[in-house]
This record gives structure tokens, sequence and C-alpha cells, in this order.
């Protein structure tokens, strides 16, 4: 009899440690739900010290991982694969000076840099983009590349780059205007009216991956980008190759 119990104790305790892991693995492949909610027009003000500086508006919706927002976005998402995205965030501020007699901090709505996110498994993580500016730049997308215009940090170059998510070194970074030919100058720095002003959205273009920057006032320039090796190519080149 004492036998018969320990053997259905046995039996038991078996079935229960078969049984643990398989819910557990059931709960980890848990789907995500990621989902955007409703897009609201805020005010951002790029230059904070200018005091008659109208505001410009951006169009900010958030981002839901299981009904609860974990980021907020502008613009559009791009798909890098069927299972990963990128999209650009937002963020407020608080604007506060530290002598004002208040208990609600000033909240001002900023750009940010660009997020990767794993529809799987509802990581989100930032994508490195070296010397791309919240105001200057603007990324366009192409693959897991994105080709932008930089701000060197004295504000007086503007670079070509191209970047890749998995590498932290840009793929392309090449001088493309300086302060003698980048445009209006304002105390030694680049001066833009708005995002896209100094540079262009770059244009890309396929068979090959090719990338083509038009800086206001310098020459355009066309690089072709074959995985992290990049060729500047002659405007004799980039027509054949729209040619065919």
């Amino acid at each position: 009899m004492v036998r018969m119990l320990q053997s259905r104790r046995w039996i038991l305790l078996s079935l229960l440690i078969s049984v643990i892991p398989a819910n557990a693995v059931a709960a980890a492949a848990k789907p995500h739900v990621i989902t955007f909610g409703k897009s609201t027009a805020v005010q951002w003000f790029p230059d904070p010290g200018a005091g008659d500086e109208k505001p410009l508006t951006l169009k900010v919706r958030p981002l839901l991982l299981d009904a609860r927002v974990k980021e907020f976005t502008l613009g559009s998402a791009h798909d890098v694969t069927d299972r990963l995205f990128v999209i650009r965030r937002a963020f407020r501020v608080n604007d506060s000076l530290p002598q004002e007699s208040t208990s609600q901090p000033h909240w001002q709505w900023q750009p940010g840099g660009w997020v990767l996110v794993d529809r799987v498994t509802g990581h989100i993580s930032p994508i490195n983009l070296p010397e791309f500016d919240a105001f200057y730049s603007t990324a366009s997308w192409y693959r897991d590349y994105a080709a932008y215009c930089g701000i060197s940090d004295d504000g007086k170059k503007i670079y070509a780059v191209v970047a890749q998510i998995s590498r932290r070194k840009p793929v392309l970074k090449k001088i493309l205007a300086s302060q003698s030919n980048a445009g209006e100058e304002k105390k030694g720095e680049i001066k833009a009216t708005s995002a896209d002003s100094a540079c262009p959205v770059p244009a890309w273009q396929r068979g090959p991956a090719r990338i083509t920057f038009e800086p206001s006032g310098a020459p355009k320039q066309t690089f072709a980008i074959r995985g992290h090796i990049v060729d500047l190519m002659t405007e004799e080149e980039d027509d054949e190759e729209a040619a065919k």
C-alpha cells in the first residue's frame, strides 16, 4: 500500500513538472498587440531663446503596446521586415525655470530620434543615427538604411549620412557643405527655416541601391550602396542606371 502511494505521488509530481514548463512557454509566446492612437496637433518652438518666434505644428500620436502608451511618435512608420519597423519619437520636456513659482511643470513638445519596434516581443529600442539633428535632419528610409543630412556639433558643416541599423558607424559620412557655401549664416552657424531647407530629403533608387543628396548651394551627389560599401557615382553613371 505504501509503495502504491509513493508511486502515485511520483506520477503526480512528474505531471506537474511537465505541465509547468509548457504553461511558461505558452505565456512567453503570447502575442503582443501594437497599435497607434489618434493624432493630435501640438506646438513646437525650435528655438526657445527666440521670444518672437512662431511655433511650428507637429502631429503627435501615441504608440500603444497591449493598449498601454509606450511612446509618442511623429510621421509614418517604415517597415524594415515583416517583424520590425522604425518610427520617429516625440517627447515632452519641462520648460519651467527654477525661479518660477509654480507647482505644475511647463511641458513643451520636442521631436526626437528614431526607434526600432519589434512586433513579436514588443521591444522598443532607440536607433543610433550619427550627426542626426532634431530640427535640420529628415531621414529617408530604404530597407534598413536611413539617409539624411547631418549637422556637425559646431553647426558649420552639413554631412551626407547613410546609417544602417545593424552598424554603429555610418555607412556614409561625407561633407556636403560648410559655413562658406551652406546658404544663410547666423553667428557662424548654418541657419535653416525648416527641417529640409538646408538640405532637401535625399532620394533613394534601386537597381543598384543608390541615394542622391541635393543640398542648397552645393552640387548634387549620388552614392551607390552595396552592403556597407559606398561608391560615389558620376552623373553619367547615374543617368545610365536610371535609363535601364
